[in-house]
């Protein structure tokens, strides 16, 4: 089953804004959550709904929906800010 990909808000304008080698290798990523939305390397967030992969020092925070087959892209930012409520 493949699943869609969906950004939310500004998190595509946050990923455009990374080097382009942190960009691929995220991309990497969010291509491999469509055939597998909790892989291995997923941790259940505590503190709020949702998933996080590492990719580097980059942190993406997602949510799944399995009834809707679709991967919502909350946050993709650096390890020492992703956490910060905005």
């Amino acid at each position: 089953m493949i699943y869609k990909v969906v950004f939310k808000g500004t998190t595509l304008k946050q990923l455009n804004r990374l080097p382009k080698a942190d960009k691929a290798r995220i991309n990497a990523a969010i291509e491999l959550l469509k055939t597998n939305p909790v892989p291995p390397a997923a941790k259940k967030l505590r503190d709020r709904p949702g998933y996080r992969i590492r990719v580097g020092n980059y942190r993406i925070i997602y949510h799944f929906e399995k009834s809707e087959i679709q991967i919502l892209i909350l946050k993709i930012s650096h390890r020492k800010n992703v956490y910060q409520i905005n």
